[in-house]
């Protein structure tokens, strides 16, 4: 397996930052779908007990990142074309009600820091970094809704399709489309048009869904 590892044995929570550092790998890919998570393997790697592997484990599992299998244990879970086109129309819904309640609380501060991610995106080549930096841009302008519940279930949700959706970035030359849609999201925001930034946003996932599984049809054959 490879991934950034650490010596947590002083850690406050080594579940923690154990769980945080599979996270970010699983949705990086750089675990792969059906890849094995042995305890004992990755205990030996943090210099831990098996305990906080365990809870790090079922966390991840509580968030739909792996599976536990007979025989083989906990394994990195994979999504069927079905399961993705159900995560995209929830997030179309959900994050369209979020930036148009986000809209009338957005201010100066917020609107230049989201404008510095929408510029950092179109300026970025590393394709490992366009997932980290969309998410920054979606939520600068999120938080300003208030409602912590509701990003807990969109950041939830990128977790599941955050590796899928980099690889369709990457090789459907997706990054373009996405960096204009960014620029009229934040004009519309700008402008305080609440109802016109909740349009282009939910227009903004789906086409974005759509493309992820045309390119997964593809791929699966």
């Amino acid at each position: 397996m490879k991934f950034a590892a650490v010596d947590v044995r002083q850690a406050a929570s080594a579940a923690d930052i154990v769980y945080e550092a599979l996270r970010k790998a699983i949705i990086e890919g750089e675990i792969a779908e059906g890849e094995n998570l042995r305890q004992e393997e990755i205990a030996q790697m943090f210099n831990i007990s098996r305990i906080p592997v365990r809870e790090a484990l079922s966390r991840l599992e509580q968030h739909g990142l792996i599976t536990t299998q007979r025989y083989k244990g906990a394994v990195v879970a994979g999504l069927s074309i079905e399961e993705i086109e159900e995560i995209f129309e929830f997030r179309a819904l959900i994050e369209a009600e979020v930036i148009r309640l986000a809209v009338p609380n957005l201010d100066r501060e917020t609107l230049e820091k989201a404008r510095f991610y929408c510029n950092e995106f179109d300026r970025e080549t590393d394709p490992h970094r366009w997932g980290e930096i969309n998410r920054h841009f979606h939520y600068s302008l999120y938080e300003a809704s208030h409602r912590p519940y509701y990003l807990q279930n969109v950041r939830s949700s990128l977790d599941r399709i955050d590796r899928y959706l980099r690889a369709q970035l990457t090789f459907t030359n997706g990054v373009p489309r996405a960096g204009r849609e960014h620029e009229a999201i934040l004009a519309a925001c700008e402008k305080g048009d609440a109802e016109l930034a909740s349009r282009l946003t939910r227009d903004h996932i789906l086409d974005a869904g759509r493309s992820l599984m045309t390119f997964l049809r593809d791929q699966r054959g």
